[in-house]
């Protein structure tokens, strides 16, 4: 028999890659970036075992944030909705788990108000009541757009932090008041010490994977949303309002549904800051928080889930980091010195003020489009063929 005659005969590619002409699901499984994220959700679970709680309370802060982001990116960058009264929202989840969770009790001469409810019941209730709060407010966000939904969201700001500081019953007033620990499957998420393969794990290292579950989730349900029918509808909104009103969408009834949706990440999102914090204040909820937030999505990329998650991690670790190395960085002095320097926090707003600059000019889709060498690519070119010279 001839050399042809004992070649082995060509396998036939798998029937999802032939009809497609891509590489089967099985060999998309084995790529670099499928590796890559497997390493770092690896790297995410084993966090806990080896950091320190000042970098832990730094990533809960960030994860806090990024739902919340996530849930503004919905209505500003996919919906081109503006919104100004975020952080309202936030207060509103962050409070009602306090009322909810905590049972009635004395703090700074005021007589605060507590349901007693268990934890899991009062994150969902408050949340719930998140976007009932959303509800009530989008008939105006139905039908307003632009700067004057802007306007009308600022007021939220001034009106909750009104509210915030006299409601004492409620809030505690300028004090603010303690947050009960969630208590879940039998795990109280205090500081209380348990041991986890001989690391003691407190307050900070439990809720880390709660955290990290919540925001996966409100990720995943995100990018569902805008890659299904609803997230065309709102991206024909955000393009053309008119026309997406001719081809059968009903605007007003989109716009009302995001703002609700948007507002329960809010709500969840201050129901994780508030454990994290372990006290809930009035002020914190204030202007600078909404403008923290818009420059989350501007940074990271609007309409984009992974643009908001990025923007959150620069916006909140920034001033993190700054307050950690104050010392050994030029020009920033330590919080509470006001010596001869910048403050951690007001070098940090400047920082990402020059960040939202710099990404509208040279970089309008944010950090999210930023696109490094494909490794497979790079190999291909610089191996040579069978044959070539």
């Amino acid at each position: 028999m001839s050399d042809t005659d004992q070649r082995t005969p060509p396998v036939a590619p798998p029937a999802e890659e032939a009809k497609s002409g891509r590489p089967g699901r099985s060999a998309a499984l084995r790529t670099p970036r499928t590796y890559a994220w497997a390493a770092f959700a690896i790297l995410l679970l084993a966090l806990p075992f080896y950091l320190d709680r000042f970098w832990l309370q730094a990533g809960l802060f960030a994860m806090a944030a990024a739902i919340a982001a996530i849930g503004l990116n919905l209505l500003t960058g996919a919906t081109g909705q503006l919104s100004m009264g975020h952080a309202f929202f936030l207060a509103v989840g962050a409070y009602s788990y306090c009322v909810l969770a905590a049972d009635p009790v004395t703090e700074n001469g005021h007589t605060l108000t507590g349901f007693g409810l268990p934890g899991w019941i009062a994150v969902v209730l408050a949340v719930g009541i998140s976007g009932i709060a959303g509800g009530l407010f989008s008939p105006i966000a139905g039908r307003l757009r632009g700067a004057y939904l802007g306007i009308a969201t600022l007021a939220l700001i001034f009106i909750g932090q009104h509210v915030l500081f006299n409601a004492s019953n409620l809030t505690g007033g300028f004090n603010g008041r303690s947050v009960p620990p969630l208590s879940l499957f039998g795990i109280t998420f205090d500081d209380s010490q348990t041991l986890v393969g001989g690391i003691p794990f407190e307050s900070a290292e439990k809720l880390w994977y709660v955290a990290l579950a919540a925001l996966l989730f409100c990720a995943f349900f995100a990018r569902g949303v805008l890659r299904g029918r609803p997230g065309r509808a709102m991206n024909a909104i955000r393009d053309h309002r008119i026309a997406a009103g001719v081809m059968g969408v009903p605007v007003a009834r989109y716009r009302a549904s995001v703002f609700v949706l948007s507002s329960m990440y809010a709500g969840g999102a201050g129901v994780l800051l508030a454990l994290v914090f372990q006290r809930t204040v009035p002020e914190y909820f204030g202007m600078i928080l909404s403008l923290e937030f818009l420059a989350m999505i501007v940074i990271g990329g609007l309409g984009s889930v992974r643009g908001a998650v990025i923007g959150a991690a620069f916006v909140s670790l920034l001033p993190q980091l700054l307050t950690r190395y104050s010392e050994s960085l030029p020009l920033v002095t330590a919080p509470g010195t006001g010596a001869g320097g910048i403050a951690p926090g007001e070098a940090s707003r400047y920082l990402y003020g020059a960040a939202v600059v710099a990404v509208v000019l040279f970089l309008p889709g944010g950090l999210s489009r930023l696109r490094f060498p494909n490794l497979r690519s790079i190999r291909s070119t610089r191996t040579p063929r069978k044959g070539s010279k």
